[in-house]
């Protein structure tokens, strides 16, 4: 049986589009949002494209980590967070193209393995150590939820901002 593993593709799929206790999903706060308003930029805080391209980076991160045994950026790489500036050129659709088939390609490794597999072990060039599979996986889990909070406080400042001006 794949329990855990089973568990862990169920709740990244309920965070990305699925009805969750917390009310909001990645699916509900990004489509409403106008390509000006994906790349809006509160002083000090990213914005959505930034939050979305960082989540993209590490889920390939993780990726290649499943796939090799190894990743290959730590959290200094430039690529971890591109700027507006950056992301701008590509604009939101092909960054949330990007953002989808990463998470497609993630979830279809997952479904590939067992839960002996979460134990398995790989080297992580950001902590300069070997971990077990299921923290590279909860910690996945644990970040994606951490960047949708964020996102719904961005959305909330967007909304401050917009109704304010009106």
């Amino acid at each position: 049986m794949n329990v855990l593993i089973n568990n862990l593709i169920f709740q990244m799929e309920q965070i990305q589009k699925g009805k969750n206790w917390i009310g909001t999903n990645f699916k509900t706060i990004i489509n409403p949002l106008s390509e000006t308003d994906f790349f809006y930029q509160p002083k000090s805080m990213h914005s959505v494209a930034e939050i979305i391209s960082h989540l993209t980076i590490w889920r390939e991160e993780t990726i290649l980590k499943i796939e090799t045994g190894e990743g290959s950026i730590t959290d200094d790489d430039p690529s971890n967070w591109k700027t507006n500036e950056e992301l701008k050129p590509l604009g939101k659709e092909s960054i949330l193209l990007a953002y989808n088939t990463s998470l497609k390609k993630f979830l279809q490794l997952l479904k590939g393995k067992s839960d002996d597999f979460l134990e398995d072990i790989y080297y992580d060039t950001d902590f300069k150590d070997y971990f077990s599979y299921s923290f590279l996986l909860n910690g996945m889990l644990h970040h994606d939820l951490y960047h949708l909070g964020q996102l719904g406080l961005m959305i909330k400042i967007l909304n401050s901002n917009q109704n304010s001006s009106l």
